[in-house]
């Protein structure tokens, strides 16, 4: 067969083909017209807390014997002939949520599927601060976790074959004990649960057990693939984990596995890069990577209530190069639950700082 032969009875055959579709589909739009949502549209944003109504659009001739309604996976409710319902929002988490209407003509069930995005419609406090004391802190550590425990405080350092797990006094900020990661590690945020101190690496997507007393290794974990590890605190029950998105991972404290996930948002949108965390009176706090600002976030909704500004803590002119100055940043937050006291540092930074946020007029 000649070249050109073929290709005309490829065309004759793709020709029937796209033909023999396009019959198939105006015969199926003729029998069995579709049922889809005519409420919400599709990636509608909604303001947490304003009611979301769900409505199907029904052909006309269409029997529906029953809808039932879920919300990422979870029942909302059931309406005879596809009746439509309405949602307060309230106390919901914001981020994506996907809504399913699994809708019944008596003789089969079709699923339908939609995607809305809640926000926040919080404005947040904005906060300053007043320097209560300054603390000297080690320049050689490029602070990734931070925490205060009886009289001293739990650091973790990071950068590759600088990575360490230390033991820090107070008031003169000497290393009083600390064990070094193996070389390959970039260590990050670090968090003390019960007996143990549990610690983030960056990429190599494993997390280290430590002996809390004797900083001895007892064992590793793995967390989701595709995850980087940024900054990790406990709330008394779970560990919570940032990976420089938006999103917090609520995760198992024996088995840490993930339980449950929070997306972070202000009134203007997503809030990307959270890193160092603290839990601090049912609130998490978080350090925005490369800004001198802590945001405290409501652990249910993740809404961004608060916004605390640290600029100035550090002279401007301290770190010459624009390389240091880029990667020496605020970093390290720490709170004194019985004293009822905030510290923060940087990167690197010559000092830790005892601080008390105030509200800016």
């Amino acid at each position: 067969m000649h070249s050109g032969q073929v290709k005309n009875t490829f065309r004759s055959a793709v020709f029937c083909l796209l033909f023999s579709l396009l019959f198939m589909m105006s015969c199926k739009d003729k029998t069995s017209p579709g049922v889809s949502f005519k409420l919400p549209e599709q990636g509608q944003t909604i303001g947490l807390g304003d009611e979301l109504k769900i409505a199907l659009d029904i052909p006309e001739g269409t029997n529906i014997s029953s809808a039932t309604y879920l919300l990422d996976g979870k029942p909302l409710a059931e309406k005879a002939n596809g009746e439509a319902v309405s949602l307060s929002t309230k106390g919901l988490s914001l981020g994506y949520k996907l809504i399913t209407a699994v809708v019944d003509n008596g003789s089969k069930k079709d699923t339908l599927t939609i995607n809305i995005e809640l926000t926040s419609t919080v404005k947040p406090q904005q906060y300053g601060y007043q320097l209560v004391k300054t603390m000297p802190h080690d320049t050689s550590a490029y602070t990734q976790g931070l925490e205060y425990h009886n009289g001293r405080f739990l650091e973790s350092t990071g950068r590759e074959q600088h990575s360490t797990l230390r033991w820090v006094d107070v008031a003169s900020g000497k290393v009083q004990q600390q064990v070094k990661l193996e070389d390959k590690y970039f260590g990050e945020g670090a968090t003390l649960v019960g007996d143990k101190v549990v610690m983030l690496t960056w990429r190599d997507r494993l997390g280290l057990i430590f002996d809390a007393k004797s900083f001895k290794q007892q064992g590793t974990f793995a967390y989701s693939t595709g995850r980087d590890g940024w900054g990790l605190c406990f709330d008394g029950k779970q560990l919570i984990m940032s990976d420089g998105s938006n999103q917090l991972y609520f995760m198992n404290k024996d088995t840490y596995k993930d339980e449950s996930t929070i997306a972070v948002y202000d009134n203007n949108g997503p809030v990307e890069s959270l890193n160092e965390l603290e839990y601090i009176d049912g609130k998490i706090y978080a350090n925005i990577y490369t800004k001198n600002i802590v945001v405290v976030i409501d652990p249910a909704t993740g809404v961004v209530e608060k916004q605390i500004d640290f600029s100035g803590l550090l002279p401007g002119d301290y770190f010459k190069t624009e390389d240091d100055k880029a990667n020496n940043v605020l970093n390290g937050i720490a709170w004194d639950k019985a004293g009822k006291r905030l510290f923060v540092t940087g990167k690197k930074w010559p000092h830790l700082f005892e601080v008390k946020p105030v509200i800016k007029k």
